[in-house]
C-alpha cells in the first residue's frame, strides 16, 4: 500500500496560510487532496465544519476533502484513514495547516512515533510562509517565527506585491535555514509543484542550497540558524556516530533538522543522514563515481555551540 504523502503547512500569525489553502480548495487542479485545518486557524475553511462531532468530514466539488478535528491531530489522521478504508473517502495526498502560534516539531514527530501513522502516511515536507511586510519585526519579538522557518523544506514568501525590497529579509532568513529554498507566492496562487514533493524527509544528497548565501549581518542576530560543516577528508562511521550520540546528548531539545551527506573512509557509497530532534535515520546512497568525495552536513538549531560542533567534526580528521 503506497503511503499518503503529507505537506505540513506553517507559518506566523498572518503569513496567508488560509489563503493558500483557499486557493488549494478552490482550484480545478485534479488532485486528491486532504485537508486538515487546525480548530485554531485565523479562519476556518468551512463553517459548518466547526460543530460538537470530534471528527468532521466534507469533500469539495474539486474533489478535495476537508476536515476539522476538534481534539488530537492522530485523532484526525486515523479518521481519515479509516473513512478511505470503508471506501467513503478517496485522496492520495494531505496538507495539514499549523496554527500561526505552533511549533511544527511535535507536529513532525507525530509522523515518526505512531506505529500506523508511520506506515499509512509519508510526511513530504513541511512549508512555511513569510509575511514580507511583518517577518523582520515577527522574529525580532518571537522565537517562535523563526523555530517555525527553520524546520522548512520550502519557504514561501508572501506580500511581495506590497514589500517589494525583500533582499535582507531573504539574507535572513537564509541564515536561519540554508536548507530551504526561498518561492514567492502572491494571494495563495501558486504553482502546486512547489509545495509538493520536496521529498524533506527522504535520504538524499541535496543538503544544502548550492548557492552564495551570507552577504550581510543582521541588526539583530538570530536565536535560531544554520551551520554548515563542510569536510574534504574521510571520517570513520563509528567516530561520527560518536559525536552525533554527544551532540543529541547535550543539544538536542535545541536541534531543529539537520542533514548531511558523509564520506566515509573505506566505502564507496556516500552516507545520507536526516534527523529531527532526537530522531534520526541513516542510508547507504550511490557510489561516488568520479566526484570528488567530500562530506557536508547542516545543524538548525536554537543557539547551537557553532565552536564546539565545528571541532567535534575537525577532531575526526586522521593525523
Amino acid at each position: 500500500m503506497t503511503p499518503i504523502a503529507v505537506t505540513l503547512l506553517t507559518g506566523f500569525l498572518g503569513a496567508g496560510k488560509t489563503t493558500l489553502l483557499r486557493h488549494i480548495l478552490n482550484e480545478q487542479h485534479g488532485l486528491k487532496i486532504a485537508v486538515i485545518e487546525n480548530e485554531f486557524g485565523e479562519v476556518s475553511i468551512d463553517t459548518q465544519l466547526v460543530g460538537d462531532r470530534a471528527t468532521q468530514i466534507k469533500t469539495l466539488t474539486n474533489g478535495c476533502i476537508c476536515c476539522s478535528k476538534s481534539n488530537e491531530l492522530e485523532d484526525a489522521l486515523l479518521d481519515l484513514l479509516d473513512e478511505s478504508d470503508r471506501g467513503n473517502i478517496s485522496f492520495d495526498r494531505l496538507v495539514i495547516e499549523c496554527t500561526g502560534m505552533a511549533d511544527p516539531g511535535p507536529i513532525v514527530q507525530t509522523f515518526f512515533s505512531h506505529e500506523i501513522l508511520c506506515e499509512r502516511y509519508l510526511l513530504d515536507g513541511v512549508v512555511a510562509l513569510v509575511d514580507a511586510v511583518h517577518a523582520d519585526e515577527q522574529m525580532n519579538q518571537f522565537t517562535l517565527a523563526q523555530s517555525q522557518i527553520g524546520y522548512a523544506d520550502r519557504i514561501l514568501l508572501t506580500k511581495t506585491d506590497i514589500a517589494t525590497h525583500t533582499e535582507k529579509l531573504r539574507e535572513r532568513l537564509a541564515r536561519i535555514n540554508a536548507r530551504a529554498p526561498i518561492f514567492t507566492v502572491t494571494h495563495g496562487d501558486i504553482d502546486l509543484s512547489q509545495l509538493f514533493n520536496t521529498n524533506g524527509f527522504m535520504l538524499e544528497e541535496n543538503v544544502v542550497q548550492p548557492k552564495p548565501r551570507f552577504h550581510f549581518m543582521a541588526e539583530k542576530q538570530n536565536d535560531i540558524s544554520s551551520i554548515v560543516v563542510e569536510l574534504d577528508y574521510p571520517v570513520d562511521i563509528s567516530d561520527v556516530s560518536r559525536v552525533m550520540e554527544n551532540l543529541l546528548l547535550d543539544f538536542a531539545d535545541r536541534l531543529l533538522r539537520y542533514k548531511g551527506m558523509l564520506w566515509i573512509d573505506g566505502e564507496p557509497n556516500r552516507l545520507l543522514f536526516q534527523g529531527v530532534q532526537r530522531l534520526y535515520s541513516a542510508d547507504w546512497d550511490r557510489p561516488w563515481g568520479d566526484e570528488t568525495p567530500h562530506s557536508v552536513l547542516v545543524f538548525i538549531g536554537v543557539q547551537l555551540p557553532e565552536a564546539e560542533i565545528r571541532a567535534a567534526f575537525a577532531g575526526l580528521k586522521k593525523v
